[in-house]
Order: structure tokens, then sequence, then C-alpha cells
């Protein structure tokens, strides 16, 4: 992160860029009323001019049907400004409140209500940090009473910089407010679905209302896969909208530019200067990563700045023809060959595996990975671009053309259906977005813990193994431990938020390690060979396998949870089909009705029984009563008896 510093214009640089008010104004809509600095260099702080890239700002902050709730708080990410650098990371709290309550009334105000968001645009994503700081100034900033007054947010954005510009990205600062705890509580076994859909690269959109919920539980998937929100998350918001058929008819005789491309071979990785490439977690975030040419890590000999359209990198190419059906259109994909190349660099990875590691039939084991409290060292990746660990972690998974949109607006519902986007993975408040099911694999409906799939195959890829089941279980089981006590809740290591992104890594990091193993394939049937099929002709697991991660070595390829099959996977295995077929969903339907029938017959029922048998009790007490409260008399004698 960098330090604090201070730029031509006076005002502080550092992982704040702006402090952006926007309100709702009855005859424009949605604008920007104030920015710090101003969005414009040069315009004033009231301006709402906007940049052409930033363009749905006041509709991201702003949040469609805000005014159903009194306050609510968005995550979205923009572009970078020029096409240069990382993803803007925006918070935003929004908040609502009554125009007779206010001090000073402007002329514009003629509703009862006021709405405006008050937001930070940072080169950092500090979600929940930055949220809860957000949070604060705006309830102030509304308890003035008077919009005018802007000092505080002047003010906040001093004091964000000064106090986040000279210290270290930590993982509790990340993760503030991302909660897997209450993520696996909810979705329970299809935590795991979620995990894969993302790693196949799918249309995956969340479906939720207020914003709160639906950026949390989005965000909250996405901080499952090591170092996805530190370092996986600068390109995600980068794509290429295509404005004509024009443009697109030129796109297969113009070339992308050379420094478009980056051309390493695997093995020279080992030929540099590891000391110069080396980044810790405390790594430059602001768009100068080893992707960018102007200052190559690597010898001029390596790299392709300069060369001409006809002498591009040799592990990247432009696509020969874009069209809506590639899946990378308008994006370089990675040329075939390097695949055939990494198959002898593939083998002598998994010769140096121990003995260890070789599959077994044993029982499944418990995973007890435990806290890391050392120093992560991050190596900026050759081809990805992003600042990669040991194991190769994050996955390139957003980048190229794979949408992160944790809050998408009404007014980017084109991005869906644009065909220089591989997929994304998004996040909306408006029907509008559900109803349109055929422009996306899956949808989340967070309400109701439901994945609705429309393809039949893709289900089959992501239906669970027994193996898959059994680590979904685990979670589940320790996860719900203790979760009533409010002593325990939540506090200790295992079943807790960091245990839980610690289990889905050795996770990972084993399937990793499967891949690269020979004759893998019944390592490979406890992952789901299918799917692993399927994975490995992503955009992601190529660039991590064009790489060389020695660190794999010392990493079980096994499934943590291989073993024989016993009665315990067949329970398993019946609940979990009853909860996500749709036979097992409509029998679960009829059976809590015929439940429900059943209790509230019983009830009418036992009520009239139950007053029936109130009569007889009475009745037979009363005869009992009379019969055995009356004095005897004597019988009359029979006549003619003397």
């Amino acid at each position: 992160m960098e330090k604090a510093a201070r730029g031509c214009d006076g005002a502080p640089r550092g992982p704040v860029l702006h402090i952006v008010v926007v309100g709702f104004h009855h005859k424009k809509g949605c604008q920007v009323e104030f920015s710090y600095p101003p969005l414009i260099p040069g315009d004033g702080h009231d301006s709402p001019t906007i940049p052409e890239e930033w363009k749905y700002l006041p509709f991201l902050a702003l949040p469609d049907g805000a005014h159903n709730y009194q306050e609510d708080t968005v995550f979205f990410h923009l572009p970078p400004r020029n096409g240069n650098g990382a993803t803007v990371y925006g918070i935003s709290c929004y908040r609502q409140i009554e125009a007779k309550a206010l001090k000073v009334r402007h002329a514009d105000v003629t509703r009862e209500t006021v709405q405006k968001s008050v937001c930070v645009l940072s080169k950092l994503p500090l979600y929940g940090l930055l949220q809860a700081k957000l949070q604060l100034i705006t309830h102030a900033y509304f308890e003035e009473k008077d919009f005018s007054q802007i000092s505080i947010l002047k003010e906040l954005y001093e004091h964000m910089n000064s106090s986040l510009g000279g210290a270290p990205l930590e993982g509790s600062q990340v993760y503030l407010g991302l909660s897997p705890r209450d993520l696996v509580l909810h979705f329970r076994h299809k935590v795991l679905i979620l995990f894969k859909l993302i790693l196949l690269e799918k249309k995956v959109l969340f479906y939720i209302s207020p914003v709160n919920k639906l950026v949390g539980a989005l965000m909250t998937v996405l901080s499952l896969f090591p170092g996805m929100i530190e370092h996986g998350l600068r390109d995600c918001s980068q794509y290429k909208p295509r404005k004509s058929m024009s443009e697109d008819a030129g796109l297969q005789e113009n070339n992308p530019p050379a420094d478009d491309f980056v051309s390493v071979s695997a093995p020279n990785i080992t030929c540099t200067n590891s000391e110069t490439a080396k980044k810790t977690l405390t790594g430059n975030h602001d768009g100068d990563a080893a992707i960018a040419t102007e200052e190559p890590l690597f010898p001029a000999e390596n790299s392709s700045k300069g060369l001409g359209p006809s002498e591009t990198s040799p592990y990247l190419k432009p696509p020969s023809r874009p069209s809506p059906e590639s899946s990378e259109s308008d994006w370089e994909t990675l040329d075939p060959s390097i695949l055939e190349e990494r198959d002898q660099v593939g083998s002598e990875q998994t010769n140096s595996f121990p003995r260890e590691s070789v599959p077994s039939d044993s029982a499944p084991i418990t995973v007890q990975p435990q806290a890391n409290m050392g120093q992560v060292v991050l190596l900026p990746g050759l081809i990805s671009g992003l600042e990669e660990d040991q194991y190769g972690m994050p996955l390139a998974i957003f980048t190229k053309g794979y949408l992160c949109l944790p809050y998408m607006a009404l007014q980017q519902h084109h991005l869906l259906s644009d065909v220089t986007v591989r997929g994304f993975v998004a996040g909306a408040t408006n029907i509008l977005f559900r109803q349109q099911k055929h422009l996306s694999d899956a949808i989340v409906e967070v309400e109701e813990a439901l994945i609705q799939v429309q393809d039949p195959e893709l289900r089959k890829l992501l239906s669970p193994t027994t193996a898959d089941l059994r680590f979904a279980d685990y979670l589940v089981k320790h996860v719900t431990e203790n979760r009533d006590d409010i002593f325990l809740d939540g506090t200790g290591w295992e079943g807790g938020d960091e245990w839980i992104r610690a289990q889905f890594a050795v996770y990972i990091h084993a399937l990793l390690a499967a891949t690269l193993q020979p004759d893998n394939e019944k390592v490979l049937a406890d992952y789901g060979t299918a799917f692993v099929m399927a994975w490995k002709n992503t955009h992601n697991y190529r660039v991590w396998n064009s790489n060389r991660h020695p660190a794999l070595a010392e990493i079980n390829p096994n499934h943590p949870f291989q073993g024989q099959y016993s009665v315990s996977d067949m329970r398993l295995r019946f609940s979990h089909s009853v909860q996500n077929s749709e036979r097992g969903k409509k029998i679960g339907n009829v059976m809590v009705s015929t439940s429900r029938n059943v209790v509230q017959t019983g009830k009418a029922v036992g009520q009239s029984v139950g007053g029936a048998l109130s009569s007889a009790k009475t009745a037979m007490s009363s005869w009992l009563s009379t019969f055995t409260g009356s004095t005897p008399q004597s019988l009359p004698e029979p006549p003619g008896k003397p």
C-alpha cells in the first residue's frame, strides 16, 4: 500500500481517491452533488460532471428501490480511468430524511423525503473497514440537517488517507464484515456449489434486496478463494464494449497492441532476479503490476514490447475471429501449444511429490490447518498480472472480460449480453435481472438459499461427489456447534470465519495438486471427473497451469475427505438429493403441506372429540356423584311376606 503523498493540487494522495455525495433530483434523477477532490480536475466541488468511464456512478451509489429502506450500504466496482490502472472500489452509505426536518431547505427539494448517498472511491478493497467509518460520517452528515456543511466530508478524506496510507493490507482489514459462518449456516452444503460455479467462470447472478445483504453474500463467497479479494479483483471491472457492427468487422483485421502481451517462457522464471520481483503483502495496488510493460521486471529480450503485429508473443495470441459464441471474444487467449509444453514440466512436478501423496483407500482425514501468522511472499504473475503466492493464488478468474460487479444498476443491464464479456459474478435487486434467466447460467436466490441452474449438463458438472458432500457436511457440523451459545459463538478457531477460509484453501490446493498427478483418474473422481475436465478448459486454470508452482510438491493431492462409501454417505446423498432435486423439492413440499394439514386436522378433531369426551366425563361424574352421594333406602318387601 502506498503512503500518503502530496499531489500537484496539494491534496494528499492515498488509497482514497474521492469522497462523493449523490442525491436524487426530482427532475434530473440521480446525480453527483459533491466530490472531493473534484471528479474532473479543474471543476468545482459541486460540479455534476462525471468521467465517461464512471457514468454509472450515480446509479450505483444510489441503488434502485432505495426509497423502500431508511438506510442501506452498497459495494460496487468502477473501471479504471482511461483504461489504465486497476479497479476502483466503491463503498456507498445511503440514507433518507424527511424534508421538513431540514434546517436549510433548498428550492430544489420538492418531495417529502430527501435521499442521498455518501460514497468513498478507493484503490484498496477494504469494504467492511471503509463501510464502518463511512456509516458514522454519513450519520453525522445527516444529523447536521444542512447538506451544505461539507467540511466533515473533507475531513473524512484527509483522515482516511492519513490512517490507511502507511498501514499494511492485512486480512483482518480486508475481511471485516464478511462472515463465511453466516454463509455456511444459510446455504449449508450449497456453498461448495457456489465455489465451483465461479471456478468454472460461469455467468452467476445473485439476487436479494436490500443491497447490503446482496453485496455481503456475494463478497463473502469470493473471500473463500485464497487471495482473491486482496489481489484478484484488480481487472474485474475492465471490459471492452462493442458499439457497432463495423467495429466488430474491424477486429479481425487489426491485431491488439503488442503491449497487451507478455512473452516470458515458464522455465525463465528461475533465471530472473527474485529479489527485484518479490513483493510482500504490502504490495503496490495502484496499477504498476508486472503486466504493465512500462517498467518491465524482465530483460528486454523476453518482452514483447515493441514487436510488430507479426511478432507477438508465442504464448498469447489474439483470436482469429471473435464471435458471440466464443467465450473469450475480443480477448487474447492462451496458445494451446503452451499446454503441451507444460506436460513435461508437470510430470517433473508430480515426480517430486512425497510418497504420502500417493492415493490410498484410508479413512477420511480431518483437516486442521493452522492460522498463517507469517508474512506471505507474493510474486507478480507472468501472464495474469496479479500478485500471486507460491501456489499461484489468486486464480486469474476475474481477468480478460470476466467481471465482478457486487451491485449492478439497471443501466448496466446490457453487460449481461455483451459479447465482449466472457462471464460475470454480479448482484442485482431489480426483478428484471432475475426474470431474464437466459442471460445467466445460474441465479442465486439469496433469501431462499436457492441456486437455479437451467442447463442440465451444468447441473451434472456441479453435482457434488461423495467426498464433496463429506467436506460440506464437515463444515456445516463445525459451524452449527455452539452457535446458540452467546459466549462461544464465533470466538473459537474451529468453525470460525478464518477456519472456513482455511478449509477452502486446503480444498483448492489439493485440487490443483491432483490435476498434476499422472494416472490421476481415481484421485480426480473424488472431485468430480467431469467438473475437473471442464475446469481445465477455463481461462483461470490455463493461466495457472502455464507457470510452475514448486510449493505444490508439499500438498497432498488426494481429496481431504476421500474414503470408502458408507451408510452415512448414503444418508448424506439422500438428504442432498431431496433438498436440491426438483422431484425432491416436490416431495418435500408435499410432506410439509401434508404434515401441516394433519396438525390442523388433529387440532380440529381434538377440539371436537375433546368436547365430546368432556361432556361424557361430566355426565359420568355427575351420575357417579348422585349414585354414591344418595342415602340408602330399604327396599319394599315382596307382597305376601309376613
